[in-house]
């Protein structure tokens, strides 16, 4: 689950990090008003979405070409700012050209910059331990870096067992070239931050750009945090920060039937038991030729009406062209799959080729419903058949 940068700034302070002075705005006259309540002379009005590259991006209607964050010297443009963006649509590399309807904003204090560094805590799934991420390129996105600097991406590795200490922190200061005062308020930073990431069960904690003032704070100028989801039980106040305006409706809609959706850019929807089985059949659509327009694992115990819901929400997604289902029934029986399609692809009005492949219990039973429910089911051996009806099947009816 990811929260807004106000939110996550609000948590990690709790923790000891440094961040400016800001308020959350949700109209213009807020935003002036916010305004009113710092310091000045310098202002930061940024939008408030679940994707990065704000600065940097564009807004749909503004043929000015300014981006989601702007710099502004008085309340009146701190407002004039405000009404630029509240209402529009933020087009950034993460959004895509859809982009992101900005509903809130974040008027923050300006601060006097003397360095941009870059810093994050995540999961090391190679080494199963938390690993901090650090590099002298702040405000740069970190792949950018990984692929034209490599050289300047410093890692550390924590254990688990021993946990974070005082030298980790300072190995990553003197690498970044940190001085005098500044290694001491670093290490706290990041001692703190390991510490918030610990404690809230977070996948991903980053700051960038992390910044040395020119009085020789370091200051969080941005924050972004991301939470385990099969963690959030044990955080409801971290649970109602959720903004389901930034979530994609299909993956609320799955939510609600324990179902494990991902939206896609693809062309054939796909559903499938079994996380293993179901990228599987995403890797064998592109090997034949497309690509997959969602990830979904239906489970092992799903019931009728989970399969007739996972159905909608495939063909909810207009980008849709065909759809594979791929079943291999242990738990799952082939049978329930059979009748939650025909329930499903009678209730929707089917208009696009299906392609279905069931294995295992009962599976003779649900290729029966399926050959009696009058609909142009197109049924499949193995997976690499298909696969390659699918992708055949759409080519043809296009």
């Amino acid at each position: 689950m990811n929260i807004h940068e106000y939110q996550a700034k609000e948590l990690l302070k709790r923790y000891g990090v440094a961040v400016l002075d800001g308020y959350v705005a949700w109209t213009p006259e807020e935003a002036e008003a916010a305004a009113g309540k710092l310091p000045g002379p310098v202002y930061v009005v940024k939008s408030q979405i679940h994707a990065g590259g704000r600065g940097a991006g564009h807004f749909a209607d503004d043929p000015s070409g300014k981006g989601g964050v702007r710099l502004a010297r008085s309340p009146a443009e701190v407002r004039a700012a405000a009404d630029a963006m509240l209402g529009h649509t933020l087009i950034t590399k993460q959004t895509g050209e859809h982009g992101r309807r900005v509903h809130r904003l974040y008027v923050e204090a300006g601060c006097d910059i003397a360095r941009e560094l870059y810093l994050s805590l995540l999961i090391d799934r190679a080494t199963a331990r938390v690993t901090i991420v650090a590099s002298t390129e702040g405000g740069m996105e970190i792949e950018d870096v990984a692929e034209h600097n490599p050289e300047k991406i410093l890692r550390i590795a924590v254990d688990p067992a021993s946990g974070i200490s005082g030298f980790h922190a300072r190995r990553l200061a003197f690498g970044l070239g940190l001085e005098g005062k500044q290694i001491g308020i670093f290490t706290k930073l990041v001692l703190a931050l390991y510490e918030a990431f610990i404690d809230l069960d977070c996948a991903i904690v980053e700051i960038n750009p992390l910044v040395v003032t020119k009085a020789g704070d370091v200051v969080a100028l941005d924050a972004k945090v991301s939470f385990d989801d099969n963690a959030l039980y044990r955080h409801p106040d971290i649970e109602k920060l959720r903004d389901e305006a930034e979530e994609d409706p299909k993956e609320l809609e799955a939510a609600k039937y324990a179902l494990n959706y991902v939206a896609l850019d693809g062309q054939i929807g796909c559903m499938v038991n079994g996380a293993g089985l179901a990228m599987a059949t995403m890797d064998i659509i592109k090997l034949y030729g497309s690509s997959p327009a969602n990830f979904l694992d239906v489970g092992g115990g799903a019931t009728k009406e989970r399969v007739t819901a996972a159905f909608k929400i495939i063909l909810s997604d207009p980008h849709v062209e065909g759809i594979l289902v791929n079943i291999f029934g242990g738990i799952m029986r082939c049978d329930v799959i059979a009748e939650g399609v025909v329930a499903a692809a009678r209730e929707v009005h089917l208009n696009v080729p299906l392609v279905v492949r069931l294995e295992g219990t009962n599976v003779a039973l649900g290729k029966e419903i399926m050959a009696k429910s009058g609909l142009p089911i197109i049924s499949a051996d193995n997976l690499a058949d298909a696969a390659e009806k699918i992708v055949k099947a759409v080519k043809e009816a296009a």
